[in-house]
């Protein structure tokens, strides 16, 4: 059995990012992926853009999976914009929603490209401070060892 495809994105950043991936018949993995100007411009593209993938995916809401969506930290506007359309587009087509924290998302893209095992991830807050949380990967999953906080760069200093 194939594993389901599944929407993803993130709005909680200046970053727009929305992902589709899924497996063919062959059981070959494809991704289509979207990353753009985000922030306020989020609330008036995400729709479209993620509609524009799943098309060209060849797919439909409903054959979704769930749908994933960044639940941060990050910029208020951004995290209820990708919570209230993640709820609406899986209500409607009755799948479910999984939430994925952004700090761990940043870490586990580290441990992709780099091969990183331990990640101190960090976004930008603005004003002066960053999101931060450090995370430790033992092989087959995520340790939280410093839990997602606002910190001021002079906190973070060794």
């Amino acid at each position: 059995m194939t594993p389901p495809a599944l929407l993803a994105f993130d709005t909680s950043t200046e970053a727009l990012s929305v992902a589709v991936g899924w497996q063919d018949a062959a059981g070959q993995p494809h991704e289509l992926l979207h990353e753009g100007v985000g922030g306020r411009a989020s609330s008036a593209s995400l729709i479209p853009t993620a509609m524009d993938l799943l098309a060209g995916a060849g797919l439909s809401i409903g054959q979704l999976g769930a749908i994933v969506f960044g639940r941060g930290p990050g910029s208020f506007t951004g995290l209820r914009t990708a919570c209230a359309v993640a709820q609406g587009l899986a209500w409607g087509a009755g799948v479910p929603v999984l939430p994925v924290d952004t700090l761990l998302a940043v870490a586990e893209q580290a441990r992709h490209q780099a091969g990183v095992s331990q990640v101190v991830a960090l976004l930008d807050a603005r004003m002066g401070e960053v999101y931060a949380a450090t995370y430790a990967h033992d092989g087959a999953r995520w340790r939280t060892l410093v839990a997602p906080a606002l910190w001021s760069p002079a906190q973070l200093q060794v």
